[in-house]
């Protein structure tokens, strides 16, 4: 009697080849957990960042030639200032603009293709194509991340590289 009214509260159990099979995996799925997790938290970090970037430099290659169209050819007045800079400025205030909300950095620089096919003194006055390089740098986050002084960003800088090449005798021209 006393041992049917202990095995209804439990007291006694059975041991079983099958609980006791249960009881050698009871928390494998914790240690499973533990070592994936933080495989999935940096494979998350790598695609997030890799998305970020897709996006930044479809709106880059989106914009770049517009904008070095507009303000590439005409330089507003800077040649005759002596501040010739073919525009640079403000192409890259304008794609810094543009590329707002993306966390980019960008950089302008561009360069005459002189002395191809200039043959006389007159047609050395006309101005020669200019390449335009707009160049987009992107820090993957977490870029400045530091905990108990040991950096824990990303070191590399993802860059991508716009060409456009523009003629500033006729307005809206690529070549």
């Amino acid at each position: 009697m006393m041992r049917k009214r202990a095995m209804r509260k439990g007291m006694l159990r059975a041991v079983t080849p099958v609980r006791i099979g249960l009881l050698e995996e009871a928390a494998q799925a914790t240690v499973e957990m533990v070592v994936v997790v933080p495989v999935l938290l940096v494979l998350a970090l790598i695609v997030f960042n890799l998305m970020r970037f897709a996006a930044a430099t479809a709106r880059f290659d989106r914009v770049a030639p517009d904008i070095v169209i507009a303000h590439g050819v005409s330089t507003s007045g800077a040649e005759g200032a002596g501040l010739d800079d073919g525009g640079m400025g403000s192409i890259q205030s304008e794609l810094e603009r543009a590329m707002e909300g993306h966390d980019v950095e960008v950089d302008v620089s561009y360069a005459d293709a002189g002395g191809e096919g200039v043959g006389t003194a007159v047609l050395s006055l006309a101005g020669a194509l200019r390449t335009y390089s707009c160049t987009m740098m992107y820090r993957p986050w977490p870029s400045g991340l530091s905990v108990a002084g040991v950096s824990m960003g990303a070191p590399a800088t993802l860059e991508h590289v716009r060409e456009v090449t523009v003629d500033p005798w006729r307005p809206g021209v690529l070549v």
